[in-house]
Protein backbone atom coordinates (compact mmCIF):
# COMPACT_ATOMS: atom_id res chain seq x y z
CA UNK A 1 0.00 0.00 0.00
CA UNK A 2 1.33 3.44 -0.70
CA UNK A 3 -0.22 6.36 0.66
CA UNK A 4 0.71 10.41 1.10
CA UNK A 5 -0.54 12.70 3.69
CA UNK A 6 0.36 16.66 3.36
CA UNK A 7 -0.38 19.13 6.58
CA UNK A 8 0.17 23.00 5.40
CA UNK A 9 -0.15 25.66 8.52
CA UNK A 10 -0.34 29.22 8.13
CA UNK A 11 -0.86 32.26 10.78
CA UNK A 12 -3.66 34.07 10.57
CA UNK A 13 -2.65 37.41 11.53
CA UNK A 14 -4.65 37.06 14.97
CA UNK A 15 -2.34 35.23 16.87
CA UNK A 16 -3.74 32.00 15.81
CA UNK A 17 -2.91 28.86 13.00
CA UNK A 18 -5.38 27.71 10.16
CA UNK A 19 -4.35 24.79 8.37
CA UNK A 20 -4.44 25.56 4.12
CA UNK A 21 -3.92 22.18 3.54
CA UNK A 22 -4.84 19.09 5.12
CA UNK A 23 -4.85 15.85 3.06
CA UNK A 24 -4.58 12.41 3.60
CA UNK A 25 -4.49 8.89 1.82
CA UNK A 26 -5.87 5.63 3.97
CA UNK A 27 -4.13 4.52 6.24
CA UNK A 28 -2.95 7.80 6.93
CA UNK A 29 -5.88 10.66 7.19
CA UNK A 30 -5.55 13.80 9.07
CA UNK A 31 -8.19 14.98 11.40
CA UNK A 32 -8.47 18.52 12.63
CA UNK A 33 -9.44 18.43 16.73
CA UNK A 34 -10.08 21.48 18.52
CA UNK A 35 -7.14 23.89 18.75
CA UNK A 36 -5.48 24.24 21.94
CA UNK A 37 -4.13 27.81 23.13
CA UNK A 38 -4.09 29.15 19.55
CA UNK A 39 -1.88 25.96 18.07
CA UNK A 40 -3.85 24.06 15.75
CA UNK A 41 -4.40 20.54 16.65
CA UNK A 42 -4.27 17.68 14.30
CA UNK A 43 -4.45 13.64 14.98
CA UNK A 44 -3.56 10.91 12.74
CA UNK A 45 -5.91 8.48 12.18
CA UNK A 46 -4.94 4.67 11.10
CA UNK A 47 -7.23 4.20 8.24
CA UNK A 48 -5.74 0.31 8.18
CA UNK A 49 -3.51 -1.88 10.17
CA UNK A 50 -0.46 -2.12 9.78
CA UNK A 51 2.16 -0.59 8.21
CA UNK A 52 3.01 -4.33 6.74
CA UNK A 53 6.16 -4.99 5.28
CA UNK A 54 5.75 -3.50 1.35
CA UNK A 55 3.46 -0.35 2.74
CA UNK A 56 5.29 2.72 1.89
CA UNK A 57 3.59 5.55 3.74
CA UNK A 58 4.67 9.02 3.17
CA UNK A 59 3.51 12.32 5.55
CA UNK A 60 4.87 15.86 4.52
CA UNK A 61 4.43 18.87 7.52
CA UNK A 62 4.93 22.67 6.52
CA UNK A 63 4.58 25.06 9.17
CA UNK A 64 4.62 28.60 8.27
CA UNK A 65 6.21 31.48 9.69
CA UNK A 66 4.27 32.24 13.01
CA UNK A 67 1.99 29.56 12.87
CA UNK A 68 2.15 26.72 15.43
CA UNK A 69 0.84 23.45 14.87
CA UNK A 70 0.38 20.04 16.98
CA UNK A 71 -0.10 16.23 15.74
CA UNK A 72 -0.82 13.17 18.02
CA UNK A 73 -1.45 9.97 16.46
CA UNK A 74 -5.05 8.31 17.86
CA UNK A 75 -3.05 4.94 18.48
CA UNK A 76 0.24 3.32 18.58
CA UNK A 77 1.95 2.09 14.93
CA UNK A 78 2.75 -1.40 15.35
CA UNK A 79 4.94 -2.86 12.73
CA UNK A 80 4.07 -5.73 11.07
CA UNK A 81 5.01 -8.57 8.84
CA UNK A 82 3.78 -8.60 5.17
CA UNK A 83 5.25 -9.38 2.00
CA UNK A 84 8.33 -12.45 2.17
CA UNK A 85 11.58 -9.77 1.81
CA UNK A 86 9.50 -6.46 1.49
CA UNK A 87 9.95 -3.34 4.28
CA UNK A 88 7.32 -1.45 5.03
CA UNK A 89 8.38 2.60 5.33
CA UNK A 90 7.02 5.54 7.13
CA UNK A 91 8.69 8.73 6.28
CA UNK A 92 8.10 12.01 7.33
CA UNK A 93 9.16 15.13 5.90
CA UNK A 94 8.63 18.67 7.96
CA UNK A 95 9.68 22.13 7.25
CA UNK A 96 9.12 24.83 10.46
CA UNK A 97 10.21 28.34 9.10
CA UNK A 98 10.90 31.48 11.29
CA UNK A 99 8.64 31.97 14.41
CA UNK A 100 6.85 28.76 13.86
CA UNK A 101 6.35 25.72 16.32
CA UNK A 102 5.83 22.44 15.61
CA UNK A 103 4.81 19.63 17.85
CA UNK A 104 5.56 16.52 17.17
CA UNK A 105 3.83 13.43 19.79
CA UNK A 106 2.54 10.38 18.29
CA UNK A 107 1.79 7.52 20.32
CA UNK A 108 4.66 4.94 19.67
CA UNK A 109 6.23 2.80 17.51
CA UNK A 110 6.05 -0.99 18.49
CA UNK A 111 7.92 -3.44 16.40
CA UNK A 112 6.22 -6.75 16.26
CA UNK A 113 7.94 -9.67 15.37
CA UNK A 114 8.42 -10.68 12.38
CA UNK A 115 8.24 -7.27 10.93
CA UNK A 116 11.16 -5.45 9.10
CA UNK A 117 10.29 -1.45 9.17
CA UNK A 118 12.06 1.92 8.93
CA UNK A 119 11.11 5.15 10.26
CA UNK A 120 12.90 8.28 8.87
CA UNK A 121 12.16 11.81 9.67
CA UNK A 122 13.54 14.95 8.10
CA UNK A 123 13.11 17.73 9.87
CA UNK A 124 14.36 21.42 8.73
CA UNK A 125 14.44 24.13 11.15
CA UNK A 126 14.48 28.18 10.06
CA UNK A 127 16.88 30.28 12.74
CA UNK A 128 14.03 31.15 15.14
CA UNK A 129 11.95 28.42 14.79
CA UNK A 130 10.50 25.61 17.91
CA UNK A 131 10.20 22.11 17.62
CA UNK A 132 9.38 19.24 19.82
CA UNK A 133 9.64 15.93 18.34
CA UNK A 134 9.59 12.74 20.38
CA UNK A 135 10.23 8.95 18.94
CA UNK A 136 9.53 6.01 21.21
CA UNK A 137 9.39 2.75 20.22
CA UNK A 138 8.40 -0.75 22.02
CA UNK A 139 10.25 -3.87 21.04
CA UNK A 140 7.34 -6.33 20.47
CA UNK A 141 4.36 -6.97 21.76
CA UNK A 142 3.73 -8.19 24.94
CA UNK A 143 6.32 -11.77 25.41
CA UNK A 144 7.59 -11.68 22.17
CA UNK A 145 10.33 -10.68 20.46
CA UNK A 146 10.68 -7.88 18.16
CA UNK A 147 11.16 -7.62 14.54
CA UNK A 148 13.55 -5.55 12.80
CA UNK A 149 13.23 -1.89 13.00
CA UNK A 150 15.24 1.07 12.20
CA UNK A 151 14.43 4.56 13.71
CA UNK A 152 16.83 7.88 11.50
CA UNK A 153 15.98 10.68 12.80
CA UNK A 154 17.69 13.76 10.73
CA UNK A 155 16.93 17.67 12.26
CA UNK A 156 18.74 20.55 10.45
CA UNK A 157 18.66 24.07 12.29
CA UNK A 158 19.49 27.09 10.07
CA UNK A 159 21.00 25.32 6.83
CA UNK A 160 23.54 22.91 9.76
CA UNK A 161 23.02 19.56 11.06
CA UNK A 162 21.22 19.92 14.55
CA UNK A 163 20.72 15.87 15.33
CA UNK A 164 21.73 12.61 13.27
CA UNK A 165 20.01 9.87 15.19
CA UNK A 166 19.75 5.81 14.49
CA UNK A 167 18.36 3.05 16.67
CA UNK A 168 18.01 -0.43 15.20
CA UNK A 169 16.45 -3.44 17.36
CA UNK A 170 15.61 -7.30 16.03
CA UNK A 171 17.27 -10.28 14.61
CA UNK A 172 19.55 -7.98 12.06
CA UNK A 173 20.40 -5.60 14.52
CA UNK A 174 23.89 -7.01 16.48
CA UNK A 175 23.98 -6.31 20.30
CA UNK A 176 20.78 -3.69 20.65
CA UNK A 177 19.57 -5.84 23.64
CA UNK A 178 22.94 -5.69 24.85
CA UNK A 179 24.22 -3.30 27.80
CA UNK A 180 25.70 -1.00 25.44
CA UNK A 181 22.46 -0.12 23.64
CA UNK A 182 19.17 -0.58 25.73
CA UNK A 183 20.62 -2.98 28.32
CA UNK A 184 17.68 -5.15 27.88
CA UNK A 185 15.19 -3.10 28.48
CA UNK A 186 11.86 -3.46 25.72
CA UNK A 187 11.01 0.62 25.08
CA UNK A 188 13.54 3.30 24.23
CA UNK A 189 12.87 6.59 22.83
CA UNK A 190 13.89 10.22 22.83
CA UNK A 191 12.31 13.96 22.75
CA UNK A 192 14.62 16.58 21.11
CA UNK A 193 13.38 20.28 22.67
CA UNK A 194 13.98 23.58 20.52
CA UNK A 195 13.42 26.68 21.83
CA UNK A 196 15.13 29.80 21.93
CA UNK A 197 13.54 31.47 25.10
CA UNK A 198 14.28 27.92 27.11
CA UNK A 199 17.53 28.07 29.09
CA UNK A 200 20.58 25.27 28.41
CA UNK A 201 20.35 22.79 30.82
CA UNK A 202 23.62 21.49 31.09
CA UNK A 203 24.13 17.39 30.48
CA UNK A 204 23.01 15.16 33.13
CA UNK A 205 22.32 11.32 33.25
CA UNK A 206 19.51 10.05 36.07
CA UNK A 207 19.16 6.39 36.09
CA UNK A 208 17.86 5.36 32.52
CA UNK A 209 17.35 8.88 31.54
CA UNK A 210 19.46 11.33 30.07
CA UNK A 211 19.90 14.96 28.82
CA UNK A 212 22.31 16.40 26.43
CA UNK A 213 22.33 19.69 25.33
CA UNK A 214 23.20 19.92 21.15
CA UNK A 215 25.42 22.46 19.78
CA UNK A 216 24.31 23.20 16.61
CA UNK A 217 21.12 25.11 18.04
CA UNK A 218 19.03 25.87 21.30
CA UNK A 219 18.50 22.55 21.49
CA UNK A 220 17.73 19.82 24.51
CA UNK A 221 17.65 16.04 23.56
CA UNK A 222 16.46 13.94 26.21
CA UNK A 223 16.65 10.02 25.70
CA UNK A 224 15.56 7.18 28.19
CA UNK A 225 14.78 3.47 28.38
CA UNK A 226 12.20 1.90 30.31
CA UNK A 227 10.81 -1.51 31.09
CA UNK A 228 7.36 -0.57 29.76
CA UNK A 229 5.82 2.07 27.12
CA UNK A 230 3.52 4.09 29.98
CA UNK A 231 7.13 4.10 31.92
CA UNK A 232 8.84 5.70 28.85
CA UNK A 233 6.07 7.87 28.40
CA UNK A 234 6.78 9.67 31.52
CA UNK A 235 10.77 10.08 30.81
CA UNK A 236 9.91 11.61 28.04
CA UNK A 237 6.84 13.89 28.45
CA UNK A 238 9.18 17.49 30.22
Amino acid sequence: MRALARLVARADGRGGTVLVELHGETPLLLRQTPTDGGVATVHLVGGAAGPLAGDDLRLEIEVGPGAAVRVHTVAASIALPGRPGAVSRMVVRAVVHAGATLHWLPEQLVAAAGCAHLAESRVELAAGAGLRWRDELVCGRYAESPGGAVVHTHVDYAGRPLLRQSMAVGPHAPGWAGPAVLGGAPATGSLLVVDGSRPVEPAAVDGTVARLPLAGGPATLWTATAPDAHTLRAHLSG
